[in-house]
């Protein structure tokens, strides 16, 4: 079994594996900071810690998240940094029985090498993410991080 939190996307549904997930928070206006990558709008307060929030939107279908009553912020635990995501749902923390994850082959899936498989489910096909592959795969991650540590010294 794969224990992972679900989260829409448009039409689409994903998931995180629940070990990356530190909380999922209700969605807060982000304080900008100049020159990030526009897929960063900026950053939260999270229980006292600034964290870069990422417009997961922006970052796979290269258009804007739009704001709803159930946009929330999934945050996650990367290698060196906590991250918070913004997603039009969280919808769940489900069990995947490993035999519903089929391994993508398509060459689409090569460049996306954050993305670990499909869960094919009766009802549903959700997409399983590695947030610290994703991350470090974004153009101006690097940059983020700098700009985070300097901000909390």
């Amino acid at each position: 079994m794969n224990k992972v939190v679900v989260f829409q996307l448009g039409n689409e549904q994903y998931a995180i594996p629940i070990e990356q997930v530190v909380s999922i928070e209700k969605m807060a206006a982000p304080t900008v900071i100049p020159q990030m990558p526009d897929y960063m709008l900026g950053v939260v307060r999270i229980r006292g810690e600034l964290v870069p929030v990422l417009d997961m939107v922006k970052i796979l279908y290269r258009h804007s998240y739009i704001q709803t009553e159930k946009t929330r912020l999934i945050v996650v635990q990367a290698e060196d940094l906590v991250v918070a995501f913004i997603a039009d749902d969280a919808k769940e923390i489900l069990d995947i029985p490993s035999e519903a994850m089929k391994q993508l082959n398509m060459l689409a899936y090569r460049q996306t090498p954050y993305f670990l498989g499909v869960a094919n489910l009766p009802e549903r096909l959700i997409t399983l993410i590695d947030a610290n592959r994703l991350f470090e795969s974004l153009e101006g991650m690097q940059m983020i991080k700098e700009r985070i540590k300097e901000n909390q010294s």
